[in-house]
């Protein structure tokens, strides 16, 4: 399926618009074209997204294979430490550190690299992200081993009511106010105008800018 890039700047314009009526603060619009071709990419370059995001290794490697990418890079994916090498030379933000394992590969791998912790804040299987009650020590691991821990990352509950959304939300907003992190990603395109309201500091949008999964 080609990408219409003129119809995903416009539909970029109106989420940007739709989360300024909802907060005063900057929020990061990051681009998740996991399925998509690298026209994906080119099109959130061009509606001048924040960042692109994509959710697997070797589709990302695949996509950016001899192509040089003008926006920053972010993983959002489960990350395992074995894929971290291979990862390094085109990822900007990870964004699903979890373990110390992975945190410890990414400082040998890229020092200084900016990680956002994940939590599993919703405690669903499905889902990846350290327990809250970890939180505190991957930050603190983390600025010990030299990396610049920017904030946390959570995932919404699966089919969650707009209460339940915002519950962990709100308490990953907390978590990261009371460690001085400044980032909280949150919010996906079911969930993101909950998110933002609650603080999120970056959305992580897909099919409302390309369209349903292939």
């Amino acid at each position: 399926m080609t990408i219409d890039a003129l119809a995903v700047a416009e539909r970029v314009t109106h989420i940007r618009q739709r989360i300024a009526a909802l907060t005063d603060h900057s929020v990061k619009l990051v681009a998740v074209t996991k399925t998509f071709g690298y026209d994906a990419i080119d099109a959130a370059v061009h509606a001048h997204c924040d960042g692109v995001g994509e959710n697997y290794a070797q589709e990302l490697l695949a996509k950016v294979e001899g192509r040089e990418v003008s926006i920053p890079m972010h993983f959002i994916g489960g990350l395992q430490s074995n894929k971290v090498r291979q990862l390094a030379p085109v990822v900007d933000v990870w964004q699903t550190v979890d373990r110390d394992s992975v945190l410890q590969e990414i400082a040998k791998r890229v020092p200084g690299a900016t990680v956002l912790i994940q939590v599993n804040t919703t405690n669903e299987e499905s889902k990846g992200g350290c327990a809250p009650s970890d939180v505190e020590a991957l930050v603190s691991r983390g600025v010990q081993s030299g990396l610049a821990v920017s904030g946390l990352m959570t995932i919404g509950p699966t089919n969650g009511t707009i209460a339940e959304c915002e519950s962990v939300f709100k308490q990953l907003r907390k978590m990261a106010d009371s460690l001085g992190l400044e980032e909280c990603s949150m919010g996906m395109t079911s969930d993101f105008e909950s998110a933002v309201s609650c603080g999120s500091t970056i959305v992580r949008i897909g099919s409302a800018l390309f369209g349903e999964r292939h």
